[in-house]
């Protein structure tokens, strides 16, 4: 059982802050923009929170992964973007590969100015779909990040393939 978060920021709180931050031009403008791969900024999050500036090239996403015990929020920027998750909750850890039922995926577009909010455990899949444009989104956690678990996606069979940690994005 994961430790009480403590006086962090809520869900609402997350939300609220991406959205304000993904409206904010100067902020937007300040990533720079890469034709072949994401680019990222880290920003400062509210309340202790991780908080990051995401650019998107055309056809990119991020594959099937978690934020383990972190809850969070994302607002588009600029573009859009595509969420793929599942509603359902699944066990956090002791298991390699589920079986999916049926009627459990979501998709969601999200255009310049929406954002949503998620609780811990919420698996998705991010994904920019435009051939042509770039998208910009704002994302924060709490507490930060600590573990992404990465997944591969089959019909309805969900594998576990990989747990991240801090140290492996430095």
């Amino acid at each position: 059982m994961p430790a009480p978060l403590g006086p962090g920021p809520t869900v609402a709180e997350l939300l609220d802050f991406v959205r304000r931050t993904a409206a904010d031009p100067e902020v937007v403008a300040s990533l720079p923009l890469d034709p072949e791969g994401r680019t990222w900024s880290r920003l400062d999050g509210p309340g202790g929170s991780e908080a990051w500036l995401i650019g998107w090239p055309p056809g990119t996403g991020t594959g099937w992964h978690d934020h383990a015990d972190s809850i969070g929020a994302f607002a588009t920027a600029a573009g859009a973007l595509k969420e793929l998750s599942l509603a359902a909750r699944l066990p956090t850890d002791g298991w390699k590969t589920l079986e999916l039922t049926e009627g459990i995926d979501r998709s969601r577009e999200l255009t310049t100015g929406q954002g949503r909010a998620f609780d811990r455990h919420h698996v998705h899949e991010v994904l920019n779909e435009s051939a042509t444009e770039h998208a910009v989104s704002v994302h924060a956690y709490y507490p930060p990040l600590p573990r992404i678990r990465r997944y591969s996606r089959t019909g309805h069979l969900l594998r576990l393939e990989q747990v991240e940690r801090p140290e492996d994005w430095q």
